[in-house]
């Protein structure tokens, strides 16, 4: 039996500057692309920020929390956006967790977990940091409406 492997979304402009991501179950995610006017909203790169540590954190989440739910569990995604003769990039990601765990059963074993668990996730199972890590080619492509 295949499991079906592909992931998608559809990107549609509402305004100039605005967009909205549509996942095939339906839930969506709206993005700006920052201008002359401020806007509050995520642009492209920090949702790439987001999706790698979002990833990242589902899988320790996952991994700690079975033992103890974490008084504090942050993770902080940065990087440098540049230009250069390779053209507009991401350099320099880092990829910080700050997880704390009340006293109490199973804190010691989370605590101990916590490493690992982080190791894991950055040279195993997160999706999208292993794909930003290793490179994967992207095809572009105009299709007729």
């Amino acid at each position: 039996m295949s499991e079906n492997t592909e992931r998608s979304v559809v990107v549609r402009r509402t305004a100039t500057g605005r967009f909205t991501a549509t996942n095939p179950r339906g839930g969506t995610i709206e993005f700006t692309v920052p201008g002359d006017a401020p806007t509050t909203g995520f642009s492209p790169v920090e949702l790439l920020l987001a999706a790698i540590g979002g990833c990242t954190a589902a899988d320790v989440d996952a991994a700690t929390s079975r033992h103890i739910e974490p008084s504090e569990f942050t993770v902080t995604v940065s990087g440098d956006k540049i230009s250069d003769e390779l053209g507009n990039r991401m350099t320099g990601l880092k990829v910080a967790f700050t997880v704390a765990f009340p006293d109490g059963d199973g804190a010691e074993r989370a605590r101990a977990v916590l490493p690992r668990a982080v190791r894991t996730s950055h040279e195993r199972l997160c999706t999208v940091s292993r794909t930003v890590e290793l490179g994967t080619p992207v095809t572009t492509t105009v299709d007729e409406p």
